[in-house]
């Protein structure tokens, strides 16, 4: 990187923002000693997305505090996920990362005090259609996001991580009974090394939003190298995908982030992960699509063929998350009935 020219270095910086990778960029090259040696103007750039990411984490803090409080009383045992969870963690995707919302997981019995304590306390429901409210308390596996009427903060409250129509059905009670307290805190706590990883490649491999897709697989590949010092890390992450159902996943997490950013996998683990493997012909078509729409969303990281790989990653999304009927009617009401009605 530091012997790039300045005409590249405004080429990398624009990927990276829409990346939002930049500041992540910033903080491995001071890691590395390596940060005065880039040139001025770029160096600017790459200090202001690090002092933006670090008030991001200063607000996720903040965040997870009011969280805290309001939830207190209602003796609701609260689990953060993805951002949220790796900065209050101190896990190495928090490096500069910016945020957009806090996730929290709780059991789904709990939704409707969980939901009601967060109204007292300031947050309210943004979707306000009837079928989207429809949409989300019937077949998904979050309420509507809410956004506090103040800070404009926003919270998605989860019970499990794949909705409920969805093929796949890791066992929500799994996951949170195995979740771990972080450091520091009695009241807070944060998946498994396992299952952080499995979510993290769902919640990437099942989205129909991979704008920031590179970001998410950088996610896994900072994961994957930080636990892999734990001595069972590995046959853990093996026999949990089984259990929860999520080899396939796995296997796509797995494959892209070895491909992609050459992460150290283990051979064995590779082997265990063909377990998860899709046939020849669907595999070839996932790599065409993936390899395309993990790419920054940028013009120089493009081809011919990125608009339509990630339309068909959309409809997959979709497809995997609904059965025929239900995704029909549901595109049809998003279609032709909701635009009329805004």
């Amino acid at each position: 990187m530091v012997s790039l020219s300045l005409p590249d270095w405004d080429l990398l910086i624009r990927q990276a923002r829409r990346a939002n990778l930049l500041a992540r960029i910033c903080i491995l090259l001071d890691e590395r000693g390596l940060l005065e040696q880039v040139p001025q103007k770029p160096r600017e750039h790459l200090k202001w997305s690090r002092v933006i990411s670090e008030k991001h984490v200063q607000a996720v803090h903040w965040e997870v505090t009011q969280i805290r409080q309001a939830l207190a009383k209602a003796g609701v045992p609260v689990v953060l996920l993805k951002g949220a969870a790796y900065v209050m963690a101190k896990l190495p995707p928090a490096k500069g990362r910016l945020f957009s919302d806090i996730d929290i997981i709780v059991p789904k019995a709990s939704l409707n005090a969980v939901e009601a304590t967060l109204m007292l306390h300031g947050w309210a429901a943004t979707h306000h259609d009837a079928y989207d409210q429809r949409y989300y308390r019937t077949w998904m596996h979050e309420l509507p996001p809410m956004q506090h009427i103040k800070r404009m903060t926003v919270i998605d409250v989860h019970h499990a991580i794949l909705p409920e129509t969805a093929a796949l059905h890791p066992d929500s009670v799994k996951l949170r009974t195995a979740a771990q307290l972080i450091e520091g805190y009695d009241d807070l706590k944060v998946f498994a090394p396992a299952d952080m990883v499995l979510h993290s490649a769902v919640h990437l491999f099942h989205n129909d939003q991979l704008d920031q897709g590179l970001r998410d697989l950088v996610d896994i590949d900072s994961l994957l190298r930080h636990f892999s010092s734990l001595p069972a890390f590995w046959p853990s992450l093996s026999v949990r995908a089984h259990e929860l159902e999520l080899t396939r996943p796995l296997f796509y997490a797995l494959r892209y982030t070895v491909n992609i950013l050459n992460t150290p996998v283990p051979s064995d683990m590779i082997k265990v992960a063909q377990s998860g493997r899709p046939n020849p012909l669907t595999l070839i078509i996932t790599d065409q699509l993936f390899e395309r729409a993990l790419m920054p969303v940028h013009k120089s990281c493009s081809d011919w063929l990125t608009g339509a790989a990630r339309q068909m990653l959309y409809i997959r999304a979709t497809w995997l998350r609904m059965p025929r009927l239900l995704l029909a009617r549901h595109l049809f009401h998003k279609a032709f009935i909701s635009p009329k009605s805004e």
